[in-house]
């Protein structure tokens, strides 16, 4: 049960998809791709993390495959986990994780949500605060 390190390779080189027990080199590799699809976008900071595969042994469990990762994000780090029934299940899932989180990272620090003024309130705009006292 020794881990088998894989690098991703592409614009993503610092990120590796490990995997333990036994994990077919399909299933490592359909994992893999899934893992880079969600993480290589334009516009998107340095990338380096792990993510971690392995499939239980025991036949009974219901949701044998498991996966966790931590990966940062520019200064982020970024926290998946997840349980499937199949390898293409867990790879599925995780992708759609860290999409939604790296979606959440981007979008947090965007400056195109914020206004130009503070809100009357918090000493905006002098109009604004000179109809409330009339």
């Amino acid at each position: 049960m020794t881990p088998r390190d894989t690098g991703a390779g592409g614009a993503v080189t610092s990120l590796r998809v490990r995997a333990e027990g036994d994990v077919g080199e399909e299933a490592l590799a359909y994992v893999r791709t899934k893992v880079r699809a969600a993480l290589e976008r334009p516009g998107l900071p340095a990338v380096d993390g792990e993510v971690r595969i392995s499939r239980a042994g025991a036949h009974h469990d219901e949701r044998p495959w498991s996966a966790g990762g931590e990966i940062r994000v520019g200064g982020v780090v970024v926290v998946v986990h997840a349980r499937e029934a199949s390898a293409h299940e867990l790879a599925d899932r995780v992708q759609d994780r860290l999409r939604g989180q790296v979606e959440r990272l981007t979008h947090r620090g965007s400056t195109a949500r914020r206004t130009a003024a503070p809100p009357p309130w918090r000493g905006g705009p002098a109009e604004d605060r000179q109809d409330r006292q009339d």
